[in-house]
């Protein structure tokens, strides 16, 4: 039997045509780099009105902050100035955007006069202010600030906080398991409003002595926990110092909290990402405690 002779109904049914390759879509790069764009652009403005990593270069806050400690400043503390943007691409501006002074005892970054850069520091002097360091002792107005003496610190001796000899001399320490360690004065600083933190004093330094000043209109003067090794508002511009009391749009933001902490000893091998991690130190608040009056 034929396929004619079949019922209509039983005839084979014909094989589908085959239909071409799909054709490859163009990259529409137009969208691609405006998508990118895009990005950086939202991550710049979180960076510049919000919020911002930061990294510790350097030994000028220590205790409270050691060389490759990593943290979040907040942006909107203080309102915005001419220093919010990322990278600083802005000239001196006068004025802040819903502008509020810090208050004693934040820890900020500040941008110097004479460079694109931001440092930290710790808020001492407010506007009207008059300041002066005695042989390390701080006075605000005319009042010492108060001070307590504590027992020695000891901070684990790594790459990125290797206590070297001519800035703490005579402090590195080995305990009975062969284990190195930088022990340093420390003295708790009590400030009028109740707020207080750790500072350290190896001993008489140029740093040591200075003013009195009066903090203009607008101003703010900085110091560094590590009263002896801190370019902040005691030293001149020429130093890398602060230059004295600075303008309070030089304030980029507020220090909140260590997110990580790195000891140095990283390199490319994925291997010892772990091994160089601090233990103990994320997440540590950097708002400083409070004390309640008169105590």
């Amino acid at each position: 039997m034929t396929a004619i002779d079949l019922p209509e109904d039983q005839q084979p049914t014909p094989p589908a045509p085959q239909e071409d390759a799909p054709a490859k879509t163009a990259v529409n790069w137009w969208h691609e780099v405006k998508s990118i764009t895009l990005l950086i652009l939202a991550v710049l403005a979180f960076h510049s009105f919000v919020a911002k990593p930061f990294y510790i270069p350097s030994e000028s806050m220590m205790p409270v902050l050691l060389t490759g400690d990593r943290l979040v400043v907040s942006k909107f503390p203080y309102g915005w100035s001419y220093v919010s943007p990322s990278f600083h691409p802005l000239p001196f501006i006068k004025g802040r955007i819903l502008g509020h002074l810090p208050e004693r005892g934040d820890i900020v970054i500040v941008s110097p006069q004479n460079r694109r850069e931001d440092y930290i520091k710790r808020v001492i002097g407010l506007p009207g202010d008059i300041i002066e360091v005695r042989g390390g002792q701080v006075i605000l107005n005319g009042v010492a600030i108060k001070q307590r003496p504590l027992k020695s610190m000891r901070i684990p001796v790594d790459a990125n906080a290797p206590c070297p000899p001519l800035q703490f001399p005579g402090a590195l320490v080995t305990d009975s398991s062969g284990k190195s360690w930088c022990e340093l004065p420390v003295r708790q600083e009590i400030l009028p409003n109740g707020k207080t933190y750790v500072t350290i004093d190896t001993g008489p330094s140029p740093l040591d002595w200075y003013g009195p000043v009066r903090v203009p209109e607008n101003h703010v003067f900085l110091m560094g926990d590590n009263r002896d090794n801190s370019a902040d508002s005691r030293a001149p511009l020429e130093e890398n110092g602060l230059g004295g009391p600075v303008p309070w749009e030089a304030i980029g933001g507020r220090a909140e909290f260590i997110t990580f902490s790195l000891d140095g000893n990283a390199s490319w091998n994925p291997l010892t990402w772990l091994h160089a991690f601090r233990a103990g130190r994320a997440g540590n608040s950097l708002r400083p405690q409070s004390v309640p009056a008169g105590q």
